[in-house]
């Protein structure tokens, strides 16, 4: 489909803007970037106001039990920690010597990635856009050999900046929309590394739905199709910030979601395990509400009533579905 001019320009103006401001930004260090973050964020709470209303519209289905005051101070943070989570990823260059400070990774989920590494198989990490998980994915990479899967955008030209910064963490990228992928995450695990993949966006891919807050939710399924068919350890990780002072840093946390690799009913298995690792990602937004994307329209897709929970919108791809 044709995207109409209008939208494309707007589309180009948006990216040049975007990426003047990354370079800008890149140049400036941690605190006052930060400092400055906070002031976009608290602006953007009266400025964007379809942004705003989405937010508010999605808090509601996922706390309808919390006022509307809750709610809008919810969102109000919301935005400043996005901000926030913008001004360190792109400041990242000046400070990466120091990731290692900042974003901590907790005793047991050291121990628990170091022994599912050590096993030889590779490891599925799944996360979501909770905290920084940009900061997430470089801090795993520093600390164990990894790969990520990653959507490219419109602009190439902000893929490359996206690119170069996860190379420059050591991490292997790889673009969902490249066909060699496929190939690539099987090699990835042969050669024992960790595999970053996000789920708890509603997007044009395999999916199943599973429930997230209360409501079905069309969800990727890649993670457990991996899982069924390569057969290596799956844990949820989440990057979440220590304190409330903008340069107290991130904790980041995993747990091992089990499953069972021999099961017969191979397509039960698969919406029962994307079920559990998206309920660990909702109790992880459900503890730190401010630090998830409450602007993503989540709950877009609606399984129709003939298809049921286990609707494939999507064909399933041989690549990674083994079929």
């Amino acid at each position: 489909m044709t995207v109409p001019l209008g939208k494309r320009i707007k589309r180009s103006v948006r990216s040049a803007l975007l990426r003047a401001l990354v370079r800008l930004l890149a140049r400036v260090p941690l605190r006052p970037a930060l400092a400055f973050a906070t002031l976009v964020g608290r602006a953007a709470w009266h400025l964007a106001r379809g942004t705003r209303r989405l937010m508010l519209e999605h808090l509601a289905i996922a706390f309808p039990e919390r006022s509307r005051e809750e709610r809008e101070t919810i969102a109000r943070a919301s935005f400043v920690h996005l901000a926030r989570v913008a001004a360190e990823i792109a400041t990242l260059p000046r400070w990466r010597a120091r990731l290692g400070e900042y974003v901590r990774i907790t005793p047991g989920a050291e121990a628990l990635i170091d022994g599912l590494v050590a096993k030889g198989r590779g490891v599925i990490f799944v996360g979501g856009h909770v905290g920084n998980w940009e900061l997430m994915a470089q801090r795993v990479a520093a600390r164990w050999p990894s790969s990520a899967i990653a959507r490219a955008g419109n602009d190439p030209k902000l893929n490359r900046l996206v690119a170069e910064a996860r190379l420059e963490g050591g991490m292997e990228l790889l673009w969902r929309e490249d066909p060699s992928t496929a190939r690539a995450m099987i090699r990835s695990f042969r050669q024992g590394k960790v595999l970053g993949l996000l789920i708890d966006q509603d997007t044009k891919v395999q999916g199943v739905f599973v429930p997230f807050f209360g409501r079905p939710a069309y969800t990727p399924r890649g993670a457990a199709d991996l899982a069924l068919r390569i057969r290596p350890p799956v844990v949820v990780g989440w990057c979440g910030r220590r304190g409330p002072g903008p340069e107290d840093g991130h904790d980041l946390d995993a747990v091992e979601i089990p499953y069972d690799a021999d099961a017969t009913d191979r397509e039960a298995e698969v919406l029962r395990l994307t079920a559990a690792l998206t309920a660990q990602l909702e109790a992880v937004i459900r503890d730190r509400p401010a630090e998830w994307v409450w602007m993503h329209e989540r709950w877009k897709t609606r399984p129709s009533p003939t298809e049921g929970t286990q609707a494939n919108t999507v064909p399933k791809s041989p690549g990674l579905s083994g079929e």
